[in-house]
C-alpha cells in the first residue's frame, strides 16, 4: 500500500497539547509525486477548562486575520476528529503524517485523535521536514531553517497562519525536497 504523505498544519491557544486548545486543524494528502489527494480543515471549539497561554494570546493579536480565519464555523472537537479520522482512512494509502515542526503540530493531533476519535491512524509515522532538510543539506538542524533551504524547493504558496493554507504550503515543500532527494540517488517516484 502507497504512503499518502499527510501535511498538517495545526493553530493553538498555547503549546502543549491536553493543557491548550487546538483552535484549527488544516490537511494535504499528498502522493509522493507532488499530486494534491485532498483536504481537510476544521476550526474547533475551545475546551472547557483548559487556559489559553498569554504568550499566544499575544502572539494572536498581531495575526488579526488568521485569527478570524480560525474562529469561524466552529466545531466540537468530537465531531472535527471523528470527520478527521474518516477522512484519513478515506485516503488511498498508508498515511504519513507530515509537519514543520513535527514535534508541534503532531502533539496536537494525536492527543485530540485519540481524546476525540479514538484511535490515530498515523501510528507513530511523522516526518520532520527541518529535519529531513538537514539530512539533505548535510548540515545542523539550527542551520536548517526554510532561509537556508534551496529556493527550488518552494513552490509559489503563502504562509498565512490559517492551517489549511500553511499545510498545503509546507506538503508542497516536502514533496519537492522528496523528489530533489530520490532524484539525486537514482529512485524513481
Amino acid at each position: 500500500m502507497q504512503e499518502i504523505y499527510v501535511s498538517t498544519d495545526v493553530e493553538t491557544d498555547g503549546p502543549v497539547a491536553g493543557r491548550h486548545s487546538m483552535l484549527s486543524i488544516g490537511s494535504a494528502a499528498y502522493a509522493a509525486d507532488k499530486t494534491l489527494l485532498s483536504t481537510f480543515s476544521a476550526n474547533l471549539e475551545t475546551l472547557p477548562g483548559f487556559a489559553a497561554d498569554p504568550v499566544t494570546v499575544a502572539w494572536w493579536a498581531t495575526q488579526p486575520q488568521a485569527w478570524a480565519a480560525c474562529r469561524q464555523n466552529l466545531e466540537s472537537p468530537g465531531a472535527a476528529m471523528a470527520r478527521y479520522l474518516a477522512w484519513l482512512k478515506a485516503l488511498p494509502g498508508k498515511p504519513v503524517f507530515v509537519a514543520y515542526p513535527v514535534v508541534f503540530d503532531f502533539s496536537f493531533a494525536y492527543w485530540y485523535l485519540t481524546q476525540f476519535a479514538g484511535e490515530n491512524p498515523f501510528g507513530y509515522s511523522a516526518i520532520d521536514i527541518k529535519t529531513y532538510a538537514m539530512a539533505m543539506l548535510r548540515k545542523p538542524y539550527r542551520a536548517c531553517g526554510k532561509r537556508s533551504m534551496p529556493v527550488e524547493w518552494f513552490d509559489p504558496v503563502a504562509h498565512t497562519h490559517v492551517a489549511l493554507d500553511d499545510a498545503l504550503e509546507q506538503g508542497t515543500l516536502f514533496c519537492n525536497m522528496l523528489r530533489a532527494n530520490r532524484g539525486s540517488a537514482g529512485v524513481k517516484l
